[in-house]
């Protein structure tokens, strides 16, 4: 394990700080700052919050703080990309929390404990449609349950889930972990009918008495690209191959797979296809590993499986089973340009991994509702669309898709229709200052390795498609959470009483925190450089 930090040891100068004098010219004062794991999550998750309570072992209320911003931790401890632990301030001195481990824990132990979700209001007698019961349709329709609305999802696929079941291979998310969280939701209330695909917006409305509506569709069309081909080998979109896999008619692929594309959804489709029996499978990207627009880990866990990438290359024709290949050159400005050089690869079936779109064509006639050119629906600052009463948020909205944001999405709208059902618009509080890695004074911190999910042996992987990563254990999951700094938030660790001078802090209680007491305080600022998560502020007094 590399450390990439030795020395905590903080610089006082007090040339330039305050300092014990005849006259004090600074006060602490106690502060609670966002932290950036919060700050990073889309979903708005006061991660910060839950860690305290499940380093306590306290992991019902852990749970109960997580799902009051998240519906499904079991879901988005396995598919989420962790944004929070790219900015966790942890990593720039050993690893990062692993905080979608802890996520995952408390999901699959609400689960196994039957945990439920109660109303934080009474029923308002008001009536919301939601369009999709996707990740998005079922965060907006969690929400509004939770605040009194009656709510009914009308989803035109067999199962609730949207991509989460039907585009993330079961081996990343299973079923059962996916349904056990759904049918949470529907246990609050919320009405979900399947198999009903709605192409009348209004009429659907006007039937059900709805007094709103959450569009949440998602982008379940996959971008094609011109291709010259002649009696091809099979071409199959991958949006197209991993539903039809995740229902239980898996494509005849063949012996040799290609998959064009560089996302995520083409990491899927080619770990996907090893598993239905390709022996070899290989990923034309035009760009190279460090423009990829998949994560690392995909790609890495995709090497690890046998899949084979051939970076800064495209697809120019094919014909029968043979793939003609361009090399590309990246230019001064990072993009790929061709090279003229040529080769020739074999394959049985094409996949094409190019992206998504929302067919958002049974909404043209709704009038005030304008589309993007490539058919996304266009929202305002609040989620709603040009259409008085109609939200829309997820993948069919402009913007980064992907699960949390998603999630994210639908609890903002949830919260904006349920103020535009009032006749107000929600105004979501400004958040305190960033905390940066910068601020934290840490010498009392030790090195603290992360624990690790074990993984299926690669080998193993291939023969079926079971759930490749195992869950923390009760133990490594509160160990985890307590390699939090509690980064801009007080936890009473008494190093600011124990190092005051001048015996000026006192503590209130337990939960209760610290006060100061001005007659004593000299303004030394020992407590703010003893404060290892600067939950500490010096305050300029009589206005300098």
């Amino acid at each position: 394990m590399s450390i990439r930090l030795r020395d905590f040891t903080p610089t006082i100068d007090r040339r330039t700080g305050g300092a014990t004098g005849a006259v004090r010219q600074q006060m602490p004062e106690y502060v609670t700052l966002t932290p950036p794991c919060s700050n990073a999550c889309p979903a708005g998750e006061d991660i910060r919050a839950w860690l305290a309570e499940a380093q306590a072992g306290n992991f019902r209320r852990a749970w109960e703080i997580l799902t009051e911003q998240n519906p499904m931790p079991a879901v988005h401890g396995r598919v989420c990309y962790h944004p929070c632990e790219s900015a966790c301030n942890r990593g720039e001195v050993d690893t990062s929390v692993s905080i979608h481990a802890v996520e995952r824990f408390l999901g699959d132990l609400a689960t196994s404990q039957g945990w439920t979700i109660a109303p934080v209001r009474p029923p308002s007698g008001r009536k919301v449609l939601v369009v999709g019961a996707g990740p998005s349709g079922l965060s907006a329709a969690y929400h509004l349950a939770r605040l009194g609305h009656s709510v009914e999802i009308r989803e035109a696929g067999p199962v609730a889930g949207g991509m989460m079941h039907f585009g993330i291979p079961a081996y990343r998310m299973p079923r059962e972990e996916l349904a056990k969280e759904v049918a949470r939701i529907e246990a609050m209330g919320v009405q979900i009918t399947l198999n009903h695909k709605v192409s009348d917006l209004s009429a659907e409305m006007d039937s059900g008495g709805f007094d709103a509506c959450f569009l949440a569709i998602g982008a379940g069309v996959a971008r094609h690209v011109d291709i010259p081909a002649r009696d091809s080998a099979r071409v199959l979109d991958a949006v197209q191959m991993l539903h039809e896999t995740s229902s239980g008619n898996p494509p005849l692929l063949g012996r040799r797979v290609v998959v064009y594309g560089g996302g995520n959804t083409a990491m899927d489709a080619a770990r996907t296809a090893k598993r239905l029996g390709a022996s070899e499978t290989v990923i034309v990207y035009r760009r190279d590993r460090e423009h990829m627009p998949a994560h690392a880990f995909e790609a890495d866990e995709a090497i690890e499986e046998g899949v084979k990438i051939k970076w800064l290359t495209t697809i120019t024709d094919i014909a029968g089973t043979d793939l003609t290949v361009e090399r590309m050159e990246l230019g001064e400005d990072g993009r790929p340009r061709p090279t003229g050089e040529y080769e020739t690869l074999s394959a049985d079936a094409v996949v094409l991994a190019l992206g998504q779109q929302t067919d958002s064509s049974f909404l043209r006639g709704v009038p005030g509702l304008n589309f993007t050119g490539d058919g996304a629906l266009e929202v305002d600052a609040d989620m709603m669309t040009g259409a008085t009463g109609v939200f829309a948020g997820g993948d069919m909205v402009p913007g980064e898709q992907s699960v949390t944001i998603a999630v994210g999405q639908g609890k903002r709208a949830a919260r904006q229709i349920d103020a535009w059902l009032a006749g107000g618009v929600h105004r979501p509080e400004t958040p305190p200052p960033l905390i940066g890695f910068e601020k934290l004074h840490l010498p009392v911190y030790s090195d603290a390795e992360r624990s690790e999910q074990a993984a299926m042996e690669a080998a193993r992987r291939l023969e079926s498609f079971d759930e490749i990563m195992a869950g923390l254990t009760e133990r490594e999951a509160r160990y985890e959470a307590q390699r939090c700094y509690s980064c801009g938030e007080c936890y009473e660790c008494d190093n600011c009483m124990a190092a005051c001078p001048e015996d000026a802090i006192v503590k209130l209680g337990q939960g209760l925190g610290y006060e100061v007491d001005p007659a004593k305080c000299t303004g030394c600022a020992t407590c703010f450089y003893q404060c290892p998560c600067h939950a500490i502020e010096m305050i300029q007094e009589n206005g300098q």
